[in-house]
C-alpha cells in the first residue's frame, strides 16, 4: 500500500514538472523572438535614413566641383578695364580688353617724360633744384624732395621712373630749354612720331586728367622706352639712396613685382600709375616662357588687381604650354591674332 502511494506521488510529481516546463517554454518563446523582430524592424529604418545622406553628399560633391570649375573659369577673366598684351617679337596678340578706350594714364606719363629728357641730350650730371612750382597743388601728393633740394638730372630721372616721384618729374620739365610748356609740347610731338594717335599729354608727372592714352597706343611707348638702356635700368631698380639736403634718403620701386625677392618675374621695363580717375595702371615688358611680352593694364580697381591680371595672363600661357594647345578662355582674355 505504501509502495503504491509512493509510485503515485512520483507520477504526479513527474506530471507537475512537465506542466511547469511547458509553461516556461511558452513564456520564453516570445522573448527569444523579440530580438529578431526588433532587428527586422530596425533594418528598414536604417535603409530609409541612408538614402537622403547619400543624396545630400552627392549634391555637396557636385556643388563643390561646380564651384571649383567656376573659380577656374573666372580666374581667366581680367579685372582691369582696359588690357593689351602682345608678343613683342611675333606681334601675336595674347590678351585684349577694350584696347582703344581713351583713359587717364596717371604716372605712366613719366615714361614719355624720361624719353624727352634723354632725347634732349641734356647733361645728366647737371644739378637741378626743386622749386615751388614743382609742388603738387592739384592733388597735394606728398614728396620727400623738399623745396630747395638739389639733385643731379639723372637722379631726378631715376626717382621719377623708379618710385614715381612727382616733384622729380615736374622739375625735369621745368629745367628743359623753353620751360615746362616747351617740354610738354615735345612730349606730344614724340607721341605723334611714335604713332600714338589717341594720346595727349598735359603735364610731365601724370597728375592731370588731361594726360590720356589707350592700351593700344601705350605698346608703342613701351617699345620706345625699352630701346633706352637707362630707362630699362632705372625703371626696374628695386631701390636707391639719394642725398637730400645732407640727409641720405632711401626710395623704393613703386612696382611690387620688381621688389619681390621670389624672382617670379623677369621684368625689363615697367611703370605704375594711380589717380582716382585713372585707377591703378601698370605697363611692363616682361619675359614669360622665353617670350617678350608688352603688357598694359589700365583702370584697375583695387591695389592688387593689375598685378593679379599680369599673373593670370602668365598662368594661362604656362597652362597653354603644358597642354600643348590654346587655352579656352572667356571674354577674349587669351586670343590668337595679330596686333594692329
Amino acid at each position: 500500500m505504501s509502495q503504491r502511494l509512493v509510485q503515485r506521488v512520483m507520477v504526479m510529481l513527474s506530471l507537475l514538472l512537465m506542466a511547469v516546463g511547458t509553461s516556461l517554454s511558452a513564456q520564453a518563446a516570445p522573448a527569444s523572438k523579440a530580438p529578431k523582430s526588433t532587428k527586422s524592424a530596425a533594418a528598414p529604418a536604417r535603409s530609409v535614413n541612408k538614402a537622403p545622406v547619400r543624396k545630400s553628399r552627392a549634391k555637396a560633391s557636385k556643388r563643390k566641383r561646380a564651384s571649383a570649375g567656376k573659380a577656374e573659369a573666372d580666374d581667366t577673366r581680367l579685372r582691369s578695364n582696359s588690357v593689351l598684351v602682345v608678343d613683342r617679337d611675333s606681334g601675336e596678340l595674347v590678351a585684349l580688353k577694350n584696347p582703344d578706350t581713351v583713359l587717364p594714364i596717371a604716372s605712366l606719363t613719366k615714361l614719355m617724360t624720361g624719353l624727352v629728357v634723354l632725347d634732349a641730350g641734356l647733361p645728366l650730371d647737371e644739378m637741378l633744384e626743386i622749386g615751388p612750382d614743382d609742388v603738387d597743388t592739384e592733388r597735394h601728393t606728398h614728396s620727400r624732395l623738399v623745396v630747395g633740394s638739389q639733385l643731379r638730372r639723372d637722379e631726378l630721372l631715376l626717382l621719377a621712373l623708379m618710385s614715381s616721384e612727382n616733384r622729380a618729374a615736374k622739375a625735369l620739365g621745368r629745367h628743359y630749354p623753353g620751360g615746362r610748356a616747351a617740354f610738354i609740347a615735345q612730349m606730344n610731338e614724340k607721341a605723334r612720331a611714335l604713332g600714338m594717335s589717341s594720346t595727349h599729354f598735359a603735364d610731365t608727372a601724370g597728375l592731370s586728367n588731361g594726360s590720356r592714352s589707350t592700351a593700344r597706343d601705350l605698346q608703342y611707348l613701351i617699345r620706345a622706352a625699352h630701346a633706352q638702356p637707362l630707362m630699362r635700368r632705372y625703371s626696374t631698380q628695386p631701390e636707391a639712396e639719394v642725398t637730400v639736403k645732407g640727409r641720405s634718403l632711401t626710395f623704393v620701386n613703386s612696382n611690387r613685382l620688381v621688389r619681390s625677392t621670389g624672382g617670379d618675374w623677369k621684368i625689363d621695363l615697367q611703370k605704375t600709375g594711380f589717380t582716382n580717375e585713372a585707377g591703378r595702371c601698370l605697363v611692363m615688358q616682361a619675359t614669360v616662357l622665353g617670350r617678350r611680352l608688352m603688357m598694359v593694364f589700365l583702370d584697375s580697381n583695387g591695389t592688387m588687381t593689375r598685378y593679379a591680371d599680369a599673373a593670370r595672363v602668365r598662368r594661362q600661357l604656362e597652362l597653354q604650354a603644358k597642354i600643348g594647345k590654346p587655352v579656352k578662355a572667356r571674354e577674349s582674355v587669351l586670343a590668337a591674332g595679330a596686333a594692329s
